[in-house]
């Protein structure tokens, strides 16, 4: 059991030096098998996690979805429509980007991508409206903090439904009040901090006008956000026929309306590479940190560290609520990644959770958004490096102006997780 802390400590720092998450996750996985003499667990946990197409099928339909919108530009368009009003808001233009950012993020799931695609649109805009450089790039990161939870593709949903015996639908209906009482905390004491700070407006910027007349395609626009609206409808009974409609279905749908609209500069020989090469590297990529996190938990199992917290956590419940959701937002915003701190614990734990008093739906909800928000503080995350970028800032100045955002955020969707629903 040392050694196994140890090691585990081990993990926690080379996911902070930003060594590769995968291969530190395997690599761990791997020791832990060995030393608790049963060097199959890990191979056993890799074949466990290989064999789950349920979890599989949605996650990489997802992301062939998110290459196809990156191919035709509709993501682009999306944001652009939605800064085009921006103007307007007045003091609130700072709240305002935050919550299009969170808005644009439900579709666009990766926190990095959905940075880079919106931050090349609103950093520059913002700072023209005389923003700070450090505040704008701040607002834009802050819209990061995990909003997808109301995406019923988003792999952190379906490995959370996943293991809380739910369906991805039901874990985007419990998730959907949190997100939004949440969303609107973060963007007001963000805009609060600008205000104290005097960095809401008075900034001089020195920015490329050059995409100030971009033409918005309302149709264009519209489509990353049809799989969406399809689930929803399909769910609700708003469709008829399409009552079993899946995840990955809708993504395919989604596809197919994207190369309608923008059929006069793509091909559907484009569109399906590209849809294909984002499955792969929804595979590769977000399902490979999934099954390197099972592979780290098997060898905690076969140590027996998985069963002495669980013990723990009968015991003293409060100790649950308090290791399951600081703890994935502490090593959150130590390694930059929300991924690999949710993940691990809502695979190890959250399975067990009803063994200490909590309905698993709550928690597995609870550690995704703790996961999100910790990651969101953090100066090495992929999403602060590009919004840092864009605003010629340090990333140390987006982690200090949103960490008590993310702080507050974090304490009000585990209370409403926990204690209220």
């Amino acid at each position: 059991m040392i050694l196994g802390i140890i090691v585990i400590i081990g993990t926690i720092y080379c996911l902070a030096k930003r060594y590769e998450s995968r291969l530190v996750l395997f690599s761990a996985g791997v020791i832990l098998s060995c030393i608790a003499l049963n060097p199959m667990a890990a191979l056993v946990g890799f074949s466990k996690a290989m064999s789950n197409a349920k979890v599989i099928e949605p996650i990489v339909a997802s992301m062939g979805f998110a290459y196809v919108m990156k191919y035709t530009k509709c993501d682009r368009h999306l944001v652009h429509f939605l800064a085009k009003y921006l103007h307007s808001f007045g003091y609130l233009i700072i709240p305002g980007a935050v919550l299009i950012t969170a808005f644009i993020n439900i579709s666009i799931t990766s926190s990095s991508g959905c940075s880079a695609a919106v931050g090349a649109i609103l950093i520059p805009l913002l700072m023209r409206m005389g923003v700070h450089p450090a505040m704008a790039a701040s607002a834009v990161f802050l819209g990061t903090f995990g909003s997808p939870l109301v995406n019923p593709g988003y792999h952190q949903v379906v490995i959370a439904s996943e293991v809380s015996k739910h369906t991805p639908m039901e874990f985007v209906t419990y998730s959907a009040l949190p997100v939004l009482v949440v969303s609107i905390v973060v963007a007001v004491i963000l805009c609060i901090i600008a205000v104290m700070k005097k960095e809401h407006k008075g900034y001089i910027a020195d920015v490329d006008d050059t995409k100030a007349d971009f033409k918005v395609d309302l149709l264009k626009a519209i489509v990353p956000i049809v799989p969406i609206a399809l689930l929803l409808l399909a769910k609700t009974g708003y469709l008829p026929g399409m009552a079993k409609l899946e995840i990955s279905h809708a993504m395919i749908i989604g596809a197919i309306v994207a190369f309608i609209v923008t059929r006069k500069e793509s091909t559907p020989k484009d569109i399906c590479k590209d849809f294909f090469a984002g499955m792969g590297e929804g595979f590769g990529h977000v399902y490979g940190i999934v099954t390197c996190s099972l592979i780290f938990v098997a060898g905690m199992n076969a140590i027996g560290l998985v069963k002495a917290l669980i013990t723990a956590m009968s015991a003293h419940h409060a100790i649950a609520k308090i290791a399951g959701t600081a703890g994935p937002f502490i090593l959150a915003t130590i390694c930059g990644s929300g991924d690999a701190a949710a993940i691990s614990f809502n695979t190890a734990v959250t399975v067990h959770a009803a063994s200490f008093g909590l309905d698993p739906l709550h928690l597995g909800a609870a550690v995704a958004a703790a996961g999100g928000l910790g990651r969101t503080m953090s100066p090495i995350a992929g999403a602060c490096i590009i919004c840092s970028g864009y605003a010629n800032v340090n990333p140390i100045e987006l982690a200090k102006r949103n960490a008590i955002p993310t702080i507050v955020g974090a304490v009000i969707f585990v209370f409403m997780s926990l204690y209220m629903m």
